[in-house]
């Protein structure tokens, strides 16, 4: 509903995004707005007239902010391990922000979030078997 949305509108808040949604019949949240804009890749893009409007990724942008992220991601981290419904993982000094950003915008299902301090980020899972999933996944990731 959110692409039919920006496509046929010129939508350029959340708040208007929110209340179209709404007169569709989707009551929603800031946050679950946000969240969806994310995994959508739907961003807000400046138009010809100095205004700005939510546009989807075209596939080739979406390919080099992936590359960029994994990037991001495979520079900082120095290693990580799998504590019950927990992947602790360790980075270069203050790049611990810059990985769990990453991690956050692979937007993996299993991850219900991320806490990043200097060096350390804790991921949180569902369960300790989605610990070792996403361990064995970012193994073969880096």
């Amino acid at each position: 509903m959110i692409l039919s949305i920006i496509s046929e509108n010129r939508v350029e808040t959340q708040n208007q995004l929110i209340l179209e949604l709404e007169k569709a019949g989707f009551p929603v949240t800031q946050t679950t707005v946000s969240r969806d804009l994310e995994f959508l890749h739907i961003h807000r893009a400046l138009q010809p007239d100095g205004s700005r409007r939510y546009v989807r990724s075209n596939r080739q942008e979406l390919q080099e902010q992936e590359g960029r992220l994994l990037r991001v991601f495979s520079k900082s981290v120095s290693s990580f391990q799998p504590a019950q419904n927990l992947l602790v993982i360790h980075t270069l000094p203050g790049l611990a922000a810059a990985a769990a950003g990453a991690l956050d915008s692979m937007a993996l299902p299993q991850v219900l979030g991320t806490l990043a301090g200097d060096d350390t980020v804790f991921v949180a899972l569902p369960d300790s078997a989605a610990a070792e999933e996403l361990c064995d996944f970012l193994k073969k990731l880096l």
